[in-house]
């Protein structure tokens, strides 16, 4: 094997890792922030404030929390499915969109320290991007950037060829 196969294999052992470390850290905040949604977290079900007293605070009505932790609960299951690529762009997305609007939901209406409220989404919402930006071929829709040999087209539909004849002048 030639160093640059080995140093290839090296680089997308590391990109899986780092895969899966940070899908696993996604999967497990959307499955047991799903779950204490549903439950509209009290105190026994996480540390610190519960859930419910946080979107009262934030102005939010408690039946919020029924409606994010349905859709909490098929996301975090839909990024751990073998196949489905379009649904985990959509899981990806929905989790991207719940970790920043909370964000700027404690920015506007965070106490005297919003930033108690941010640092936690902005975090979940890196990695949701991380785990997006390294996941595998397979678990895509297309090349993200293509130019290196590989087509964005999977499906193998040619594009349409631009016409050459040009249309008649109508008089």
């Amino acid at each position: 094997m030639s160093t640059i196969s080995v140093k290839r294999n090296m680089a997308m052992k590391m990109k899986m890792i780092g895969y899966w470390a940070t899908t696993t850290v996604i999967v497990l905040e959307l499955l047991a922030g799903g779950l204490t949604d549903l439950m509209h977290g009290g105190t026994d079900v996480v540390a610190g404030q519960p859930v419910v007293d946080v979107l009262a605070h934030l102005g939010y009505p408690a039946y919020l929390l029924t409606i994010l932790g349905l859709w909490k609960l098929p996301a975090g299951i839909a990024l751990l499915a073998p196949g489905f690529p379009r649904l985990k762009e959509w899981a990806y997305a929905g989790a991207f969109f719940v970790y920043t609007g909370a964000a700027a939901s404690g920015m506007v209406r965070g106490h005297n320290d919003p930033s108690t409220l941010i640092w936690g989404p902005l975090i979940f919402a890196a990695i949701t991007i991380a785990s997006w930006a390294l996941r595998p071929q397979s678990r895509t829709l297309g090349v993200l950037f293509p130019g290196d040999g590989q087509s964005s087209n999977k499906r193998g539909i040619k594009p349409a060829r631009a016409c050459t004849d040009h249309p008649k002048k109508v008089a």
